[in-house]
């Protein structure tokens, strides 16, 4: 018995689950959790930044990556993955995602998006900026589920990652999930111009 406590204390994911309405970052940290994830919930992208040691205003004044001093907060806080809602006060997931994807440490850290809105542009920008997911809200343990295979491939990252971001649309616009059919006929139009 000990020994399995030990097994899934290893192998134990930390999300950043970002989210401004107090009801949705309860509700995504309570479907990580019991989809055994460690989780840390803040209410700002700019928390967010604040929490992986990233000052998002000397960023936009200093773009050097070297400005950001590897032994900060993310030496000792290991992040698998970042789940952000997208439309939120001050900084947007989409803002977040841009940073979290420009930063020297922390650049291929999957990072997923949530949305109540069914916008396929933003759906389709989000995915080509890099996001691995895009989840409408509410999300279900299905979605969660989903999550795994792209923290193992963060664990090991692979060399061919600018190649699967189409794969990964076409996935989502095929998805019989039941949050995908409200928004499928708007993507296969964004996908096939």
């Amino acid at each position: 018995m000990a020994a399995l406590a030990t097994l899934a204390t290893e192998t134990q994911f930390h999300v950043l689950a970002v989210d401004d309405s107090l009801i949705d970052r309860k509700l995504i940290e309570r479907l990580l959790k019991t989809s055994s994830y460690q989780v840390t919930a803040v209410d700002s992208g700019s928390k967010a930044l604040e929490f992986l040691g990233l000052n998002g205003d000397d960023e936009q004044r200093d773009s050097n990556p070297s400005s950001v001093s590897p032994d900060h907060h993310h030496q000792h806080i290991e992040i698998n993955m970042i789940i952000t809602d997208y439309c939120m006060p001050g900084m947007t997931g989409y803002d977040l995602l841009k940073k979290i994807k420009e930063s020297k440490y922390f650049k291929d850290i999957p990072v997923v998006i949530m949305s109540s809105e069914n916008v396929p542009s933003r759906i389709n920008r989000c995915l080509e900026e890099g996001a691995e997911e895009f989840f409408l809200k509410p999300v279900q343990l299905s979605d969660v589920n989903k999550l795994r295979p792209h923290l193992m491939k963060g664990r090991c990252k692979e060399e061919d990652q600018p190649s699967n971001k189409r794969k990964g649309m076409e996935e989502i616009v095929n998805s019989p999930g039941r949050t995908r059919s409200r928004y499928n006929e708007g993507l296969e139009v964004v996908l096939s111009q």
